[in-house]
């Protein structure tokens, strides 16, 4: 086999190879002579088939299968015997593939890009030192408690924080549009759940009070049809009711799971899921800063096909996030680049950094990331079960133990300075809540 090599441009490469012709022909009359004993040719008796006769039925086909074949095995070997690393199948070009002369062709593919990691040692990392007061512990007490309101009827005129139950419709030049009138819906204002311009009509207003008020649709509304339209709404109050959060007692425990021990072991249980928050919010800000450091302090020359997969990846998960099937209607390319680029550079970055220091998965945390990812199914027992007989979805799960321990070892042999934090400031809570 003979073959020539030859950088295009960036990390693009030709491979052009010639498998010579008595190869070609040997293993294809290898084919015909097994294929002699087995075919069925109307006329002549299973086996004892002509080799001639043979060759004219299937000859060509037997051909192709060759050519196709040793097109595969002999490119594996040049890649080999060039020590390459293929970044994405090749695109073969044929050259001579006729019977009788040699086989040649051309590969044209990417190889990856040669990947050193520079020392982490002079990495500088802040890590959150969040501690929980008790004043922490209260507002999330209270935000449980809001999660568990009712409302009882009010005769007064309605404000922020109160469900008003309304009629309404609305209309564009004076025409009703679908979807644009309603009965006996409840509002609670202040949500943020409806437009602004309506929730304003709707406040202020008592029982049996009405007013018209118009409402533009903002441009990026759900429904097309309606999105940057004026229109003008009529609504009508039928009732006003105030929120009424449960009281701080055995019950309101017992609602959240906590039988025994009342509201002091309830905030015992909060107080520790808060730790556990805080712990994985620690963790999720620290790998993001190992991410940055890895990416920011060792550019590379990226393989243009892995890019574009990435892209497409990235455009398919907004797709799927937007309801959308019709690729026609594929988001555009650009503000997925960078993001594909950074993702596709740290794949390279972190399966060298595994290569390079050994790392291996371990077994535990494996099998605490599997519990992780059933738990979140009713039928947690047989899913973990489907998971482990299922290779591609244990590779998915050891992968990512995998790289959270290559971030793990980043961060341990990088300057970490402690910085500390609120409760809300780490994990959002007061936007949360």
């Amino acid at each position: 086999m003979q073959m020539s090599l030859t950088a295009t441009s960036g990390l693009e490469r030709r491979l052009e190879v010639a498998v010579p012709g008595e190869q070609v022909a040997s293993e294809v009359e290898s084919r015909l002579k097994q294929l002699s004993r087995t075919a069925k040719i109307k006329g002549f008796r299973p086996g004892r088939i002509p080799i001639n006769v043979v060759r004219r039925q299937y000859g060509g086909q037997v051909h192709t299968e060759v050519v196709s074949e040793l097109m595969r095995s002999s490119f594996a070997q040049a890649v080999s015997r060039e020590s390459l690393r293929p970044a994405n199948d090749p695109r073969i070009e044929p050259i001579a593939i006729e019977p009788g002369s040699d086989l040649k062709y051309a590969a044209i593919f990417e190889v990856l890009p040669e990947v050193v990691v520079k020392p982490v040692d002079s990495v500088k990392l802040e890590r959150p030192a969040a501690t929980i007061a008790e004043s922490d512990i209260d507002a999330m007490i209270q935000s449980m408690r809001r999660q568990r309101v009712s409302y009882a009827i009010v005769e007064r005129e309605s404000r922020s924080g109160d469900r008003v139950i309304a009629d309404f419709e609305g209309r564009i030049d004076g025409v009703a549009f679908a979807g644009g009138a309603g009965k006996d819906t409840p509002f609670v204002l202040g949500s943020g759940r409806a437009i602004p311009e309506f929730e304003a009509a709707l406040t202020g207003l008592a029982a049996g009070a009405s007013r018209a008020a118009p409402v533009r649709f903002p441009d990026e509304y759900g429904a097309p049809e309606l999105a940057g339209k004026q229109t003008e709404f009529s609504v009508t109050v039928n009732k006003v009711e105030e929120p009424v959060l449960p009281a701080l007692d055995d019950a309101f425990a017992v609602d959240f799971g906590v039988h025994e021990g009342g509201m002091t072991k309830l905030r015992e249980e909060v107080h520790k899921r808060m730790e556990l928050e805080v712990e994985e919010a620690v963790r999720t800000r620290v790998r993001s800063q190992v991410l940055d450091a890895l990416y920011r302090d060792n550019p590379l020359e990226l393989p243009r096909s892995l890019v574009d997969e990435q892209v497409q990846e990235l455009q398919v998960e907004m797709m799927r996030r937007m309801g959308q099937k019709d690729a026609n209607q594929a988001p555009p390319r650009e503000p997925f680049e960078e993001p594909a680029r950074r993702r596709v550079a740290l794949g390279l970055l972190m399966g060298e950094l595994i290569r390079r220091e050994s790392l291996k998965a371990d077994r535990d945390r494996i099998n605490e990331r599997l519990s992780q990812v059933v738990a979140q199914y009713p039928n947690a027992d047989e899913m973990r079960r489907a998971y482990l007989q299922n290779q591609q979805a244990m590779q998915q799960i050891e992968g990512s133990v995998l790289e959270d321990q290559a971030v793990e070892w980043v961060a341990q042999r990088a300057q970490v300075t402690d910085k500390p934090v609120s409760f809300a400031e780490l994990t959002g809570f007061g936007k949360q809540s």
